[in-house]
């Protein structure tokens, strides 16, 4: 068995507004969006995010992105106005990393690679 590609469904209050944000703050392309709204998708480079409507409150859910340049990445996403909740910082436990929140709380830690 092996699997190719995981690909996160994030919780989300609007979708076109998620997809709108995620395009103009975190540099992604907008894929698709189903005819009711409900269901939309993302993408970075080869990888898909999709996101799905619900009702708040809901838990954020938390991802971990590996980089291969995360001074670069940092750098982007902060040229795009992400809502960058923690800075890059060298962490006690060896990681190089920054945190992002998208508009309904979901947490993205990016980390070098």
């Amino acid at each position: 068995m092996k699997f190719n590609q995981l690909v996160p469904e994030l919780p989300v209050s609007d979708v076109e507004k998620a997809q709108e944000y995620y395009r103009d703050h975190l540099g992604c392309s907008i894929e698709w969006l189903y005819p009711s709204k409900e269901i939309g998708a993302v993408s970075q480079g080869d990888t898909p995010i999709f996101f799905r409507k619900r009702l708040p409150p809901f838990e954020p859910v938390v991802h971990w992105i590996y980089c291969d340049d995360l001074d670069e990445t940092y750098a982007e996403i902060k040229k795009f106005g992400a809502n960058i909740v923690e800075d890059i910082e060298d962490k006690e436990w060896g990681l190089r990393q920054f945190s992002v929140h998208d508009l309904d709380g979901n947490i993205f830690y990016f980390h070098h690679g």
